[in-house]
């Protein structure tokens, strides 16, 4: 006790604590009271002669100073139901020299005025909870039908038929294609037209969650499954997706041994949450998307076999942009009427010339670079109709890669001096190169320099792609 403090009497401090509006409680580190005062006792119907010396959840309903005291945890602003009543405790844990000793707890007793100051308290809290949950509801429902995906080729609709067709099954889907071709758009469809549509709908991208949360954010955790985990634990995003379907999007990034947990998880129609004691019962259904080639993946050991064919019980493959070009001008009008809400503008048409370069070009990203361009030509409009000027570099100025071998002309009136009018033959290599290094900048235009996306577009390692900028000095 400091200087200071031993001048106070002792009935001084206790006077200090009852006139307190919270009460006092403290225990040692096995959760045995030591202290309590007189005001607190009177309350919980007891003495602090019956009091000290016994276990704090003994004592005081639904109390958790054992806890404290052994976790070392504060726990600040809980709500604990003791005697009929609601109170709000604090509980902070004592550290002498480092060392966990015990803990103290307070509780403040509600009068009429903090009663209503507590009660708005929990009502806006209870209001800012609702809002979130039908949030998350809403969010997690199918935002896409059929009707949303447009294209009139022959190859889309039949594929969009088809999809349409399997949608009533609850057989597990993989859909493949490159990226930007529209597979979640395809997994929201699915699950509309589902059985389970009015059931949650629940994107997992593999590719965005760390190695080490997997198991966790797919199969929930148990509490105090480790440490810094939410009180109580956490449901996993199997469980919130039961009874409805899961998207399992980049399912070729998912580590090699957590395809296995999930492999056992659709065989057994069951999760086992982290540190939980018990399966937990899921019925839902699967799609899988990727843009790579999982077969390929399989025969180099990198994707499991079994987990394949569980899968890829039905395969839909969507089609390229560049193999679908006469959706082109529809699927930009769709993208313009969407753009323009977000930026105000009515009205917005491509002009010929534009839609001419469209059909010219190779579309490597797909659906999601022709939105990219029409977002970029929209930002750059005076008027209402998007120009070649309006088009990024790469589009605006777009070559066709065309090496010609080299041409001897024979002598003739207009070429008297019989000289060659040639232009250089590059060798295989050389036209290798130029081609190679020609996609890395359009795909890095594309992604406006993202060097990841860049890869991903492309289909190669980050890796690789880093070294080939470096050769190519870009």
């Amino acid at each position: 006790m400091s200087t200071t403090m031993k001048n106070i009497p002792q009935t001084w401090l206790e006077e200090i604590i009852r006139l307190s509006i919270e009460r006092l409680v403290i225990v040692d580190r096995h959760g045995v009271i030591v202290y309590i005062d007189s005001d607190y006792c009177e309350f919980l119907g007891t003495t602090a002669e019956k009091a000290i010396g016994q276990l704090a959840p003994d004592i005081i309903e639904n109390s958790r100073m054992h806890i404290v005291a052994k976790t070392g945890k504060e726990e600040i602003e809980e709500i604990q139901p003791i005697n009929g009543s609601v109170m709000i405790a604090n509980r902070y844990p004592i550290f002498i020299d480092g060392e966990l000793v015990g803990a103290m707890g307070t509780v403040m007793f509600p009068n009429p005025e903090n009663l209503m100051h507590y009660n708005h308290k929990i009502q806006s809290l209870v209001e800012e909870l609702n809002f979130y949950k039908t949030k998350a509801e809403k969010e997690l429902k199918s935002k896409y039908s059929f009707k949303d995906l447009t294209g009139n080729s022959r190859n889309f609709r039949g594929v969009k038929a088809f999809a349409e067709r399997i949608s009533v099954s609850d057989s597990s889907v993989l859909l493949t294609g490159e990226s930007g071709t529209g597979k979640e758009l395809f997994a929201h469809a699915i699950h509309n037209s589902s059985l389970r549509r009015n059931h949650q709908f629940v994107p997992i991208n593999c590719a965005a969650i760390p190695e080490e949360l997997f198991e966790s954010e797919l199969f929930g955790y148990a509490d105090g499954a480790f440490t810094g985990s939410k009180k109580g634990g956490k449901k996993g995003l199997f469980e919130v997706a039961n009874n409805g379907t899961v998207f399992l999007d980049e399912i070729g990034e998912m580590p090699l041994f957590m395809q296995s947990k999930l492999l056992r998880a659709l065989q057994e129609k069951e999760i086992h949450p982290v540190g939980g004691q018990k399966n937990i019962r899921v019925d839902l259904r699967v799609i899988a998307a990727t843009n790579r080639d999982l077969e390929k993946m399989v025969e180099e050991g990198s994707f499991r076999q079994d987990l394949y064919y569980r899968l890829n019980v039905i395969h839909i493959e969507i089609p390229a942009l560049r193999e679908r070009k006469e959706d082109i001008e529809s699927i930009s009008n769709e993208l313009l009427m969407k753009l323009g809400k977000r930026f105000y503008r009515t009205g917005i048409e491509l002009s010929t010339e534009v839609l001419n370069r469209f059909h010219q070009h190779s579309w490597p990203g797909n659906v999601r670079e022709l939105e990219n361009v029409l977002e970029r030509a929209i930002n750059l409009l005076d008027g209402n109709k998007v120009e070649l000027a309006h088009l990024p570099l790469y589009l605006r100025d777009q070559e066709v890669v065309n090496f010609q071998p080299e041409v001897h002309v024979p002598a003739s009136p207009e070429n008297p001096l019989n000289q060659a009018a040639s232009t250089p033959v590059l060798t295989l290599k050389e036209t290798l190169a130029q081609a190679e290094k020609l996609a890395l900048q359009n795909t890095l235009l594309l992604t406006n320099g993202n060097k990841l996306e860049a890869a991903k577009l492309l289909g190669i390692g980050k890796t690789s792609f880093y070294e080939k900028c470096k050769l190519y000095q870009l």
